[in-house]
């Protein structure tokens, strides 16, 4: 006899919520699984009315998409949330960071639609990334990046889950080129100028479509080794500064802009290279 599911006793879901949260300076080491439980423990010290899923055993309704590797720090990380009463998006926000540690950052909050609209996923299909090399001189990036883009196709190894495959890392790639120095701070640097400490640090501007398996920014790396041989002294920092859908005109809609919005960019990415 097949097990009877108990009778459904969970509040509906009234309100949907979607985030904006940063991973920042050592909590870039944060593994998703690490911050799911981070989260469902803000929500209970925020006192947020979270709805919860039907059945033996229900879970918080929380929905992720595409969360960043482990060690990498992002400014766009996205969720959503089910609530089972209305609640202010903007006091929420601040109930949430308050809630997570420091460098666990609740950056927006806004409301979703309740039907329909599609799901956060959907509005995802691109990132951009800044990825600073310390050691890296300006000139060798700059010869390695036209490698990469000039070649027709840029396979790496990597394990996954399914084992390990080899991919084209290129096919993937919008934009990649030099940063200009002055938009950029020297994070991999402690912060101390590289003018003051003389080391060089170059500065990967990066934009990759979503594929399967995902194009991550260590794969391109990987690319840049395999191409030119590129292969910084120093393990390399990666940022992820936007997510969104990439229009014809190479940039990023913002996930949380609302349905049918595309003036409302998440990056200035155009598909311009070096």
């Amino acid at each position: 006899m097949p097990r009877r599911q108990p009778e459904s006793n969970q509040e509906p879901v009234v309100q949907r919520i979607r985030l904006r949260y940063a991973k920042r300076g050592p909590l870039r080491f944060t593994s998703h699984r690490d911050f799911a439980r981070a989260f469902e423990r803000a929500l209970l010290r925020a006192n947020v009315p979270i709805a919860y899923s039907q059945g033996f055993t229900p879970h918080p309704k929380v929905s992720y998409a595409s969360a960043a590797p482990t060690g990498v720090a992002s400014e766009a990380e996205y969720l959503e949330i089910g609530l089972r009463a209305v609640v202010d998006p903007a006091d929420l926000r601040l109930a949430l960071d308050a809630a997570l540690s420091p460098g666990l950052d609740v950056l927006t909050a806004v409301e979703a639609p309740l039907h329909g609209g599609g799901s956060l996923a959907d509005r995802i299909d691109a990132s951009a990334w800044r990825i600073e090399l310390p050691g890296v001189g300006g000139h060798d990036a700059e010869v390695a990046v036209r490698a990469f883009l000039d070649a027709p196709e840029v396979l790496v190894e990597r394990l996954t889950k399914q084992g390990r495959r080899t991919f084209d890392t290129r096919a993937a790639v919008v934009r990649f080129g030099l940063a200009e120095r002055e938009e950029v701070s020297d994070s991999a640097l402690g912060g101390v100028p590289s003018e003051v400490t003389d080391i060089p640090c170059a500065i990967l501007d990066l934009v990759v479509r979503q594929a399967t398996p995902t194009v991550r920014p260590d794969d391109v790396l990987s690319g840049l080794r395999v191409v030119a041989d590129l292969e910084p002294p120093v393990p390399p920092r990666a940022t992820r500064l936007a997510q969104g859908v990439l229009t014809e005109q190479g940039d990023l809609v913002d996930p949380l802009a609302p349905s049918g919005a595309a003036d409302r960019p998440a990056a200035v990415v155009g598909t311009s290279s070096l």
